[in-house]
């Protein structure tokens, strides 16, 4: 027995000796903002889950900002290409490769936080959405999860309180690129403006544009009330998906118990992107008001009118966007199952 346990101690001496293995997968994890953006946040989960959880095995470099890419189209390849393992991209940002995804674009469909939640982690959209990102990709681009980046979009501007869609007529207001923006922008009568993120304060500033459809946290963080921007309606009108990619080779080499680890690390980063805009918010706005600016929310009855001026967007998504139709039957399905789920479970919690 002596012998034995002398062996024993000798040899975890000797493992307690060893350097630590080097990780036997290193992922390069890229998002275009800064560390202050949501994005940044849920990366900092996943790189602590997954380091931890794989026990050393896999380690996560973070590259904040455009070091390894400029723009989602560009970061896009990189991830089918190989040289990018993680991106973090918007519907708009990922609208020229996936022109399906710009479902999170269209307005008013998703009533609050808890039913886009809900469509998110409980019903088969990611999954139907992965299917047909890997189809398109060829088995390249696997989406992993969808999260959340700054809220919802609502219309701010640098002229006039905005209660009614007519209040927005004539008004230049910023979109992307994308198609689906720009229409929801003229079917409520104003006129949509691309233009590239950097370049919107200074565009705010010197009358460029007039407007813009963005969450709170990025008109803060951006300081666009330093450019004019004073207005702005919480109309909600869309949901600010943060849609995270990897490359699929990269994910299916991995042994099942490290999937296991990058699925699950992937479902901790999207809590913490459902959570980070609701606390920022709170400071965001006060600081809005507390610098002049009018927030104005708007009545049921002028919510369903812009729901009324916003409604032909539909319609043009289904006939005009490959796979819209079906993609939109889908969205349409799993807010119908979400919010079943969501009131069956504030009935079961109520009194």
């Amino acid at each position: 027995m002596k012998i034995l346990t002398g062996l024993r101690t000798a040899a975890l001496a000797a493992m307690l000796a060893m350097p630590a293995a080097a990780q036997d997968y290193t992922f390069r994890a890229t998002a275009n903002s800064n560390e202050n953006d949501e994005d940044y946040d849920g990366l900092v989960v996943f790189k602590n889950y997954v380091e931890s959880a794989s026990n050393g095995a896999i380690e996560v470099e973070l590259f904040i900002g455009t070091q390894l890419c400029a723009n989602g189209a560009e970061c896009l390849q990189g991830v089918a290409d190989g040289s990018i393992d993680i991106f973090v991209t918007t519907s708009g940002g990922a609208a020229g490769i996936f022109p399906y995804v710009q479902i999170f674009d269209l307005p008013y469909l998703m009533s609050d936080d808890r039913i886009a939640e809900e469509v998110l982690t409980n019903t088969d959209l990611t999954a139907q959405m992965r299917e047909r990102a890997l189809a398109d990709s060829g088995d390249t681009i696997r989406i992993m999860t969808i999260g959340n980046t700054g809220g919802w979009r609502n219309f701010a501007n640098t002229e006039r309180r905005v209660t009614q869609p007519s209040d927005l007529e004539g008004l230049k207001i910023r979109t992307v690129v994308a198609d689906l923006p720009q229409e929801l922008v003229r079917a409520v009568g104003a006129s949509p403006t691309p233009i590239p993120w950097p370049e919107l304060f200074t565009s705010l500033q010197t009358g460029v544009v007039e407007g813009t459809k963005n969450g709170i946290t990025d008109i803060m963080g951006m300081k666009f009330p330093d450019a004019g921007l004073q207005y702005l309606t919480l109309d909600g009108h869309a949901y600010m998906a943060a849609i995270w990619v990897m490359n699929n080779e990269a994910f299916t080499s991995l042994p099942p118990e490290l999937q296991r680890v990058v699925v699950d690390g992937f479902a901790a980063l999207q809590q913490a992107t459902f959570a980070s805009p609701k606390r920022k918010s709170i400071d965001a706005y006060a600081a809005f008001v507390d610098g002049g600016g009018d927030l104005y929310v708007p009545t049921p009855d002028e919510k369903v009118a812009f729901q009324e001026a916003a409604s032909p967007v539909y319609d043009w998504f289904a006939q005009n966007v490959d796979g819209g139709d079906e993609m939109l039957t889908n969205f349409r399905a799993a807010i119908t199952e979400a919010e079943e789920n969501v009131n069956a479970r504030r009935e079961r919690d109520m009194p």
